[in-house]
C-alpha cells in the first residue's frame, strides 16, 4: 500500500488547469485506500481534511445546498493596504537576516529534474498515542505536543548528521502554522492559509530533550509575540504584485538557499468523522512532497484516538537504510519514553 500511495503522490497533474485528482486503491485484504492529491495554491493540509469532511456531509445528506452553505466562494482580492505588507515584509526579511548570522546545516540535494518522493509512515495505537501525549503534557506542557514531537525529530535528525560524520553548528526546522481564524476551515476552505515558525537548535543541545524543548517553548512565545506568523502570511500577499521568483530571490539570498534543514507540522486532530460511505475509516495519513531543499519533512497528524507521522524525503537525499533507522528511533524514542 506504502509504495502505490507513493505513487500516487508522485504522479504529476495532467496539465495546468487540473489542480485536484483522486486515486482508489482496492487491497487484497478486503480495504481500500482513498488518495486524495491537491494543489497547495487550491487548498492546504487542513483545508483539504475539511474538503474531504464536507464530502462525507455529501454522501450521508444527498444535498449540496446544505453543505455549501456558508462557504465563501469568492477570497478577498488583498489588494490594498500595502504599507502594512510591505512593513510586514521587511519584518520577515530581518528575521531571516538574523538566521543567516548562523546558517542552518542541510543534506546535499542532488540535482535533477525526475525528483521523486519517498515516505515512511509511523502509526501508533490509541494506548501508546495516549501514553505519549500524557507524557508530552508531562515534559513539555499541557497542549504542548508539538515542541515535544519535535523535539524528538530533531534528536533523530541529529543522529543522522553524526553518523554521516557531518559537522552542524545548529539545525532549522521550519514548522507550518494554521493561520485561521478560530480555526475556521468551512469558513476558510480554499487557498493557502499557512505560515510559518522558525526553530534554531544548536547541536550542543541536539542531545537533550528537556533543552531542545525549553530553547523551542521559548523561541515560539517570542515569534508569536513578535508577531512573525502573522507578518509572513501579511507579507505573502505581495506575490500578487512582485513576481515569486523576485521575492524567493530576496528570501534565498540571506541564507544562501539554506531556508531549513527540515520542514515540521503537527496537523492535530481530524474533523472528519470515523466513517464515510459506510465503511470505517481506519486511518489518514499526510504525504507532502517537501520543496528542495531540503527535500525533508515530516508531518503527524490525530485521527480516531491515533496519532500519526510520516517521514517524506526527496529519493536520494537519505538511503532506504538511513530512512528506516530514522523511523526507528522515533518510534523507539517515543515509546522508550513512555517507561519514564
Amino acid at each position: 500500500m506504502k509504495a502505490l500511495l507513493g505513487r500516487c503522490v508522485n504522479k504529476p497533474f495532467k496539465n495546468e488547469s487540473e489542480h485536484l485528482s483522486f486515486h482508489l486503491i482496492n487491497l487484497n485484504n478486503q480495504k481500500s485506500c482513498l488518495a486524495m492529491t491537491f494543489d497547495h495554491r487550491l487548498l492546504d493540509a487542513g483545508g483539504a481534511e475539511c474538503f474531504i469532511g464536507l464530502l462525507q456531509q455529501y454522501l450521508e445528506n444527498d444535498d449540496s445546498s446544505v453543505i455549501l452553505k456558508g462557504i465563501p466562494l469568492n477570497a478577498p482580492a488583498h489588494l490594498s493596504g500595502w504599507l502594512k505588507k510591505f512593513l510586514s515584509g521587511r519584518n520577515v526579511n530581518r528575521k531571516i537576516i538574523a538566521l543567516s548570522k548562523n546558517p542552518p546545516e542541510i543534506l546535499p540535494v542532488l540535482t535533477g529534474k525526475n525528483k521523486l518522493f519517498k515516505f515512511k509512515l509511523i502509526s501508533f495505537d490509541r494506548q501508546a498515542t495516549d501514553a505519549v501525549f500524557d507524557n508530552a503534557y508531562r515534559e513539555a506542557g499541557y497542549l504542548m505536543e508539538m515542541p515535544y514531537l519535535l523535539a524528538s525529530v530533531l534528536q533523530t535528525v541529529h543522529a543522522l548528521f553524526k553518523n554521516r560524520g557531518l559537522s552542524a553548528s545548529n539545525y532549522l526546522a521550519a514548522v507550518s502554522v494554521d493561520m485561521r481564524a478560530g480555526g475556521d476551515f468551512k469558513q476558510e476552505l480554499f487557498l493557502n492559509h499557512v505560515s510559518y515558525l522558525f526553530f534554531q537548535v544548536l547541536s550542543g543541545i541536539a542531545g537533550s530533550q528537556k533543552e531542545i524543548i525549553n530553547s523551542l517553548k521559548t523561541q515560539m512565545y517570542e515569534q508569536v509575540k513578535a508577531g512573525l506568523p502573522l507578518d509572513i502570511m501579511e507579507a505573502s500577499h505581495l506575490t500578487r504584485i512582485a513576481p515569486l521568483a523576485f521575492l524567493k530571490k530576496i528570501i534565498d539570498t540571506p541564507l544562501n538557499g539554506k531556508l531549513a534543514t527540515f520542514i515540521f507540522s503537527h496537523l492535530g486532530k481530524s474533523p472528519l468523522s470515523p466513517e464515510i460511505m459506510g465503511a470505517k475509516i481506519e486511518n489518514i495519513f499526510q504525504m507532502p512532497r517537501v520543496p528542495a531543499p531540503p527535500g525533508l519533512g515530516f508531518f503527524s497528524n490525530y485521527h480516531n484516538g491515533r496519532l500519526n507521522m510520516v517521514i517524506s524525503y526527496l529519493d536520494g537525499l537519505i538511503s532506504e537504510d538511513e530512512a528506516e533507522v530514522m523511523e526507528h528511533q522515533i518510534k523507539e524514542g517515543l515509546i522508550k519514553r513512555l517507561t519514564f
